[in-house]
């Protein structure tokens, strides 16, 4: 009697995991749907910022409500002036290969201090003689906020000391340099505001990784399979086993 029930609990088991098996891989599917409407929603949202008009960089008193949702990549416009300062480079890869971001003290005329992004440097080429000056330069500029990139970068923390820098955390930047209150964002410029040679602006990279889909059907066929297990386990103790 004891034999008898043994296989009948273990196809019990067999059953129920493969159901549930099922329930969580399409809630998995589900997920990464809802994940990849939430995706495409962000890059049609920052499409329309990096094409509309330039905005005011915003100032003081708008800096505690910035946030990554609705306004990384929005279009802004600055007028002042950069500060005598040195300029940071801090470490880039783009499609031109690897090389340096320009970060330089910008001050607004609105009274604040902004970091700009003047553009790329080509490894090699990281000489202060190899870009155009614009120390005490008044100037004009278009360019995409981008929020300050705390924490470092490359899988390393950036170095101040050693002037190794691998993101572009602003206020961190601020301290290094001596240049006080800073924007927790920087801007990133365009190539009409650094036409280069060098450092070329405009070359901000904006695309977004959407893999959702094919995670999705994954997910989707797994629970059909279980699905199917299910079925034939459940169909299998329905027929019985087969005559002798």
């Amino acid at each position: 009697m004891g034999q008898g029930r043994r296989p009948h609990t273990a196809h019990v088991i067999f059953v129920a995991a493969a159901c549930l098996f099922t329930l969580i891989f399409a809630g998995l599917g589900i997920w990464q749907m809802q994940r990849r409407a939430w995706k495409l929603d962000l890059i049609a949202r920052v499409e329309a910022r990096i094409h509309a008009p330039p905005s005011a960089a915003p100032g003081p008193a708008e800096w505690g409500k910035l946030s990554a949702a609705t306004d990384e990549y929005r279009r802004v416009s600055l007028q002042g002036r950069y500060l005598p300062l040195p300029e940071t480079l801090t470490m880039a890869v783009t499609e031109r290969g690897p090389g340096f971001w320009v970060l330089a003290a910008f001050r607004t005329d609105a009274g604040f201090t902004v970091l700009v992004n003047r553009g790329f440097l080509p490894e090699g080429r990281r000489g202060a003689d190899e870009r155009r000056k614009v120390a005490g330069e008044a100037a004009s500029l278009v360019g995409l906020l981008r929020l300050s990139e705390p924490g470092g970068g490359f899988l390393r923390a950036n170095d101040p000391a050693a002037g190794r820098w691998y993101s572009r955390d602003a206020a961190q930047i601020a301290r290094a340099q001596g240049v006080g209150e800073v924007a927790p964002y920087f801007v990133d410029a365009d190539a009409v505001s650094e036409p280069g040679p060098l450092p070329q602006g405009g070359m901000t990279q904006v695309s977004f990784r959407n893999t959702h889909l094919v995670y999705a059907l994954t997910w989707f066929c797994l629970a059909l399979m279980s699905a199917g297990a299910a079925a034939y386990l459940i169909r299998g103790k329905a027929e019985g086993p087969p005559p002798a």
